[in-house]
C-alpha cells in the first residue's frame, strides 16, 4: 500500500460482506497448507529436533510462522458459520479436517511438551488458539464439534500455560507487536468465559485490574510505533472494558483517554501508513489500522449510548476500517498469510460478540 493509499481515505462505498469474507476465506487457504516461506520460532535441544515445519507442527505448519496459521484456522471456521455452501466453504471444511485430526494435535502437545518451550508463542499465538477453540465451543455445528474434540488436548496445554505464567507476571508487557499482554489476556479472558473456566477467568479479571486500574494519560499520540500491528492504549481499554461494570469504566477511560473528542471528529487518530508492503515488518501498519478499528468500536460499544464519546470513537473506528481492508488484498505473503484473520475479527464483529463483564462471586 502506498503512502497516498494509508491517507484518510475520502468516502467510499463499502465493499459487499459476501464478496469480502470470499476474499479473506481464499487467502487464508491459500496459506493453511502452505509451508514454505516459514519462520520457525524454535529451541533446538539436540540434532534431533532440527526438522521441517511439518514434522514440528503436524497441523499448525502453514502460514508462515504457528501463530498466524492458528488464526488461519480461526478466521476457516468463522466464516464458514456464516457463508452459504459452495466451493470455497467445502475446501475450507476439507482443509480444517485434513489438519485438525487427533493425530496431529497429539504431535502438537508432544511438541509444547518437550524440554525448552515453556514460552512457545506466549502470549500472542496462545491466545489466538483459545480463540480458535472459543469459535468452536460457540458453534452448534458437527463439524465444530469434531474439530473442537480433536483440538481438546491442545487447548488444555495452552490454558494452563496461562494459569502458572499469569501469577508469576510482574508487570505488563505494553508493546504493540506480539508480546504484548492486554491483547492476549483479552482473547483468553472470552475463552475462559465462553468455556466457563471460572478459575483462568477470575486469574485474568484481576491481572488486569492490578495491571491497570490504575493506568492514566495513556500517550495514544506517541503511536504507533513504526512495527506496531496492535495498540498500547487502545487494546488496554478494549481489555478494561471487559472487566469493569460499565459505570467504572466510563469513568476509568476518562482518565486513560481523557482527550477523546466529544465533537464525532475522526481526525484525532491517524491511520498508520505502510511504505512498502513487501516488508514484512513494516506492513504490521495496516494490521494496526485494522486491530485499532475493532478495538474503537468496542470501547465504544461499552460506553452509554448517551455518551458524548461514542460518535469519535466510531468515527475513527469507520476511517481505520475503510483504510485497514483496502490493505488486505493479497498481493504479497508479508501481509496476505496474516492480515485477513485481523480483518475477519473486525468485519464479523467478533470482538462486539465477546462474553460481557459480570462480577464474579467472591
Amino acid at each position: 500500500m502506498s503512502a497516498a493509499s494509508a491517507a484518510q481515505p475520502a468516502a467510499v462505498e463499502a465493499e459487499p460482506a459476501p464478496r469480502l469474507e470470499a476474499r479473506f476465506m481464499t487467502m487464508a487457504l491459500d496459506c493453511v497448507q502452505r509451508e514454505y516461506p516459514n519462520k520457525i520460532g524454535h529451541v533446538l535441544n539436540s540434532d534431533a529436533d532440527a526438522q521441517t515445519p511439518r514434522q514440528l507442527h503436524p497441523a499448525f505448519y502453514g502460514c508462515f510462522d504457528w501463530h498466524s496459521s492458528v488464526h488461519g484456522h480461526w478466521l476457516l471456521v468463522r466464516l464458514l458459520r456464516s457463508m452459504p455452501d459452495d466451493a470455497l466453504t467445502a475446501a475450507a471444511t476439507a482443509a480444517l479436517d485434513a489438519n485438525l485430526t487427533p493425530e496431529h494435535i497429539a504431535g502438537e502437545v508432544a511438541y509444547f511438551e518437550a524440554e525448552g518451550r515453556a514460552a512457545f508463542e506466549r502470549p500472542y499465538g496462545l491466545a489466538w488458539l483459545l480463540q480458535l477453540s472459543a469459535e468452536l465451543h460457540d458453534w452448534d455445528d458437527p463439524r465444530a464439534r469434531r474439530w473442537a474434540q480433536a483440538l481438546a488436548p491442545l487447548e488444555q496445554v495452552v490454558a494452563d500455560r496461562f494459569s502458572s505464567w499469569l501469577p508469576n507476571l510482574a508487570y505488563p508487557i505494553r508493546i504493540g507487536t506480539h508480546n504484548q499482554s492486554a491483547f492476549a489476556l483479552g482473547l483468553a479472558l472470552d475463552w475462559a468465559r465462553e468455556t466457563g473456566d471460572t478459575g483462568l477467568e477470575g486469574l485474568i479479571v484481576a491481572k488486569a485490574l492490578e495491571f491497570h486500574a490504575g493506568d492514566r494519560n495513556c500517550p495514544i499520540g506517541y503511536e504507533p510505533s513504526g512495527e506496531d500491528f496492535l495498540s498500547p492504549c487502545l487494546m488496554e481499554a478494549d481489555l478494561m472494558r471487559r472487566v469493569m461494570a460499565p459505570a467504572d469504566y466510563a469513568e476509568w477511560l476518562q482518565g486513560f483517554l481523557p482527550d477523546i473528542p466529544v465533537d464525532g471528529s475522526a481526525d484525532w487518530l491517524t491511520p498508520g501508513i505502510v511504505l512498502d508492503a513487501t516488508d514484512g515488518k513494516l506492513v504490521h501498519l495496516d494490521g494496526v489500522n485494522l486491530s485499532r478499528a475493532w478495538a474503537l468500536e468496542g470501547i465504544a460499544s461499552a460506553l452509554p449510548d448517551s455518551d458524548p464519546r461514542r460518535a469519535a470513537l466510531l468515527a475513527a473506528a469507520a476511517v481505520h476500517t475503510e483504510v485497514g481492508t483496502q490493505s488486505v488484498n493479497g498481493e504479497d505473503y508479508a501481509g496476505g498469510h496474516w492480515l485477513a484473520s485481523f480483518a475477519t475479527y473486525l468485519v464479523t464483529g467478533r470482538g462486539l460478540e465477546a462474553p460481557a463483564w459480570r462480577e464474579l462471586p467472591q
